[in-house]
């Protein structure tokens, strides 16, 4: 085995990568290494440093006579490429530094080369992941496996947290910092402890919380949400960590904040950084700059640059081609983006999954508190008659559902608009009044249309209408009313409530499965830590993050109601339990 295994597949390599290429015998300049600075640095005719600023312009500095390429794999290989037309002499004591950089540039390319030439297929590593991975999956991750810095741009549902994970189990890239939006913190602490195993355990997982940076406990995962970052921006690349994860990376898509700032210095920190997110392309040229500048910086080239070639113009921020762009980024190896369209085969025609997320415990414990005297009476009061008692328990058991619903709904909220801005056609199901009432206020910039029971048979209409008709993406149904509706245009179905019987769910998501559905659907359940969804949880089955047929897809039976029923009321009595106890305490 070589020492380099670029070597192997030598002929893959461009001819400036190759070692047997004859440099002339005049040299125009030097090639040196700045240490503090990490750059490569062109002294030499001003022949040679012009080009090099006319070439790549951000080398560009303020001295004359001096050229500095960033001491990336890439910038290396350029540099290697330059030097055939205009040899320079390596400073002898940055020699061995700059032969390592080359090895380095020259097993990048090769990589990349085997990626173009055949997707390969990649299992983790036997013991350290909990899963199976799709083919299309498997391909993500070789993907992830030969590129250090990437964009994995998987459109919305096909597995993009997986597939991250999948690659840190194979790679274990341990300390890792992983970044998501705020209300995707609580799921990839969840799915993190479900899927990977550090030498046959769970892995220790830290969620970083406030802006005040403080001495970190030792764990194999950090999580973080961007709105962290601008606080922890001087701490963050000092951590021994040897991989970053943004998922979402378009929350990067604009410069000149604190955030951006935190995020640059960070990926710069560190070894490996992947950037997920599927909605990587915008017709507007700054933003996807702006991100692939996280992920390799001035890849695209300088601002005016890139502006002036991909864009209309200097400073133009619309890019005149985004497929071609698209297809650059893939090339070079910088992005990988499979559609559900391309993968259709290998998914189900449904697929439902559990996402947790954040919620508001202090709007739970506010909503809760006037229903204390009920649940006094539930325990203490023996006249209570059976059926006083039922009523009873049914109006616990409706406060704990809405309290939980409207304490998440901000959070419901966020996943929805996120996946409005991905192109997705939404319906959106709750139970409460109150909770829709949270949903019109927060999606209000998307016009939703609602079908809640309070409406005319002419509004009802007109809301399906504006959905069917493409006037709105997103329609807001009450679980229990959505009976007879056909809206076959919808690709995701969310419920941010939960019902007790999964009959209920099984209905509401054949709204959309119809006939004239050609797309996988995505069925979404959102669930809060605590509260009323917890117990819903389970008496549905949703204890795994993916899950096939165990909903029914039949209506409810008597033997169903009696089983929700019983369901309710165990709920009731561990609520009881609990808010006791919170009382004693």
């Amino acid at each position: 085995m070589t020492d380099k295994p670029w070597q192997e597949d030598a002929a893959l390599l461009p001819a400036y990568l190759q070692e047997n290429y004859t440099l002339p015998t005049r040299t125009y300049g030097t090639l040196s290494y700045n240490r503090r600075s990490r750059c490569w640095v062109v002294k030499g005719d001003p022949s040679v440093t012009e080009m090099c600023k006319r070439l790549f312009p951000g080398t560009a500095g303020s001295k004359r006579g001096e050229a500095r390429f960033t001491a990336h794999r890439r910038m290396v290989g350029e540099l290697c490429w330059l030097m055939l037309r205009f040899p320079l002499t390596v400073k002898p004591s940055d020699k061995p530094l700059w032969d390592k950089a080359v090895d380095d540039a020259r097993s990048a390319a090769v990589r990349r080369e085997r990626a173009a030439l055949m997707p390969e297929m990649q299992e983790p590593p036997e013991g350290s992941f909990n899963g199976r991975l799709m083919s299309f999956q498997q391909e993500g991750l070789a993907f992830l496996l030969q590129h250090d810095r990437c964009l994995l741009a998987d459109e919305m549902g096909l597995g993009k947290t997986v597939q991250a994970l999948a690659w840190l189990a194979a790679t274990q890239s341990f300390p890792v910092l992983i970044i998501p939006p705020a209300h995707l913190t609580r799921n990839w602490q969840e799915e993190a402890g479900r899927f990977l195993l550090i030498r046959g355990e769970k892995p220790r997982i830290h969620v970083i919380r406030g802006l005040k940076p403080y001495d970190l406990p030792e764990a194999d995962i950090y999580v973080m949400h961007y709105l962290l970052l601008r606080g922890w921006k001087e701490a963050l690349p000092s951590l021994p960590l040897k991989a970053v994860i943004f998922d979402e990376i378009q929350e990067l898509r604009h410069t000149g904040t604190e955030k951006y700032s935190a995020a640059s210095l960070l990926a710069e920190s560190c070894e490996h950084v992947i950037g997920l997110s599927g909605t990587p392309i915008y017709n507007k040229g700054g933003e996807i700059w702006n991100v692939i500048n996280i992920l390799d910086f001035h890849f695209l080239g300088d601002w005016e640059s890139f502006s002036r070639e991909w864009c209309y113009g200097y400073g133009s921020a619309v890019v005149i081609k985004p497929d071609l762009l698209g297809d650059y980024l893939r090339r070079e190896g910088l992005m990988l983006r499979r559609t559900k369209q391309q993968v259709l085969k290998e998914l189900p025609p449904k697929r439902r999954l559990v996402q947790e997320l954040d919620w508001n415990d202090k709007v739970y414990a506010r909503l809760m508190e006037p229903i204390l005297p009920q649940v006094l009476r539930w325990r203490t009061d023996g006249t209570l008659t059976a059926s006083a008692r039922a009523m009873l328990e049914e109006q616990i058991s409706q406060r704990a559902r809405q309290a939980t619903g409207v304490a998440k709904a901000p959070y419901v909220c966020q996943f929805v608009r996120a996946l409005l801005e991905g192109g997705e056609k939404v319906l959106l199901f709750a139970h409460h009044h109150e909770v829709m009432d949270e949903y019109k206020k927060e999606l209000r910039a998307f016009a939703p249309g609602f079908i809640t029971g309070r409406e005319t048979s002419a509004m009802k209409d007109r809301a399906v209408e504006r959905f069917m008709t493409e006037k709105t993406d997103v329609l807001c149904i009450s679980l229990r009313a959505a009976s007879g509706l056909n809206l076959q245009r919808a690709t995701c179905v969310v419920f941010g409530e939960l019902d007790w019987s999964p009959a209920v769910h099984s209905q509401a998501e054949d709204r959309a499965h119809r006939i004239g559905q050609e797309d996988s659907l995505l069925c979404y359940y959102l669930v809060a830590p605590q509260g009323s969804d917890a117990a819903m949880q389970e008496a549905l089955g949703l204890k795994v993050s993916q899950f096939v047929g165990l909903m029914g897809d039949t209506p409810v039976s008597a033997a169903e109601a009696e089983f929700s029923a019983g369901e309710a009321r165990r709920h009731v009595e561990r609520l009881v339990q609990e808010l006791a106890a919170q009382q004693h305490a």
